[in-house]
């Protein structure tokens, strides 16, 4: 009768939100709008407790610093202030340095583009000299050279200036308001410095409501999630910035222009999975292609190269198999996420699809041992009904024999 009733109530329950479903909309929308500081606060904490944990393990995680009390007291509050540091100086070396570079980058690039669309004419006039269409048409094209190279400067700027629009966008509509911002990062401060005893909290809240078996199941999962996305923010990042990094190191030993604008385009592209690395090579190589076409085709080897180190060496070792998800399925997870939220769909999709798919592959061992042991206990049960079986007709033999 009880779940009766609890099916009941949950079929009125389906029915109402259909009826009102655009009233019910409107009040998750308004619930989520009253929510959203402590909404992103609790991303923002998640985000910093990835190098906070590092920070805290290297400054005070030996026996000497774990045995001193006072520096256990201090350990949390100066591993969140060197954090927010850390995040605050990556914030000002971008928008104090990598983007005023970028501009005049792009400056560099319009009059190097100038340059560049007469020497492919005449590169091109000069290898098919023997095929006078080829000629004949190239001379008819009339094109006005300069106006193609400013053509092509506009382009880049305005793309790079979307690039960069975009992302401002996004920090902007993520942190909508000075005062939610502040709360956001207020929330995410406290949550950090009080984590321990949050999850303390809510492991009893969750045993008060839940039976201790599905409780035990809720922390399981959430553990799981947390350790998941963890991983996946800290390998991803840092093999980005590795790859970023070598083409910085690399770049000017071959004699390539611009190498610390190509590291912050791969650092950044890096950081999509799968695609990202080689979105920043073409970036990269169109960018090289106006100053020098062969540099652009050294360019391309180059990347290839750190590409198979990077895939085969850094990346094992760095990410290894922290998310626990084989390639296929990354492949599907980085697809679907896109085509449903964009980039961070991507970066969202695969720790989420690694978490479903540790549940699904427990869920299925945990269900084959208990088959595989159903099957060896029917066995053993029809074999000692044939042993006694066996044995009861031995008993009239032995007496027919006796009489």
């Amino acid at each position: 009768m009880i779940r009766i009733a609890q099916l009941l109530v949950f079929a009125a329950g389906l029915l109402l939100v259909w009826k009102y479903f655009d009233t019910v909309i409107d009040v998750v929308a308004a619930f989520f709008k009253v929510l959203s500081p402590f909404l992103v606060g609790g991303a923002i904490a998640f985000v910093l407790n990835v190098p906070m944990r590092s920070i805290e393990k290297l400054l005070f995680g030996g026996k000497k610093a774990r045995s001193i009390r006072a520096l256990q007291k201090m350990a949390r509050p100066v591993s969140l202030v060197l954090t927010l540091l850390f995040v605050a100086a990556l914030l000002a070396l971008f928008f104090g340095v990598l983007v005023p570079r970028l501009s005049e980058t792009v400056e560099i690039i319009a009059q190097s583009a100038q340059e560049f669309f007469p020497k492919a004419e005449a590169w091109i006039i000069k290898t098919f000299e023997d095929n006078p269409q080829i000629i004949e048409f190239v001379n008819n094209l009339e094109l006005n050279w300069e106006k193609l190279a400013s053509d092509a400067g506009d382009v880049l700027q305005s793309g790079i200036s979307t690039v960069v629009t975009s992302g401002v966008n996004a920090v902007v509509a993520l942190f909508s308001g000075v005062v939610n911002a502040f709360i956001g990062l207020i929330f995410a401060c406290y949550v950090l410095v009080q984590k321990e005893k949050l999850g303390n909290q809510a492991y009893r809240l969750l045993h008060a409501v839940f039976r201790p078996r599905t409780a035990d199941n809720i922390c399981g999962v959430g553990q799981l999630a947390f350790n998941t996305f963890s991983s996946f923010v800290r390998g991803q990042c840092l093999e980005a910035a590795i790859l970023g990094l070598l083409f910085v190191i690399t770049m000017p030993i071959f004699g390539l222009p611009y190498p610390l604008m190509v590291g912050v385009i791969v650092t950044f592209t890096a950081l999509i999975p799968i695609f990202g690395a080689f979105i920043g090579c073409v970036i990269s190589a169109l960018v090289i292609l106006m100053v020098d076409p062969f540099k652009a085709l050294i360019f391309v080897i180059l990347f290839l190269v750190l590409q198979q180190l990077e895939g085969n060496l850094i990346y094992p070792h760095v990410v290894g198999n922290s998310v626990g998800l084989p390639s296929i399925w990354v492949l599907v997870a980085v697809t679907v996420g896109g085509n449903l939220m964009g980039v961070p769909g991507m970066l969202l999709f695969i720790p989420l699809c690694s978490v479903g798919y540790a549940l699904l592959r427990s869920w299925v061992n945990r269900r084959n041992a208990l088959r595989t042991a159903e099957v060896a206990a029917q066995q053993a049960l029809t074999e000692a009904r044939g042993e006694t079986g066996e044995a009861e007709a031995e008993v009239p033999e032995t007496e027919g024999k006796t009489e």
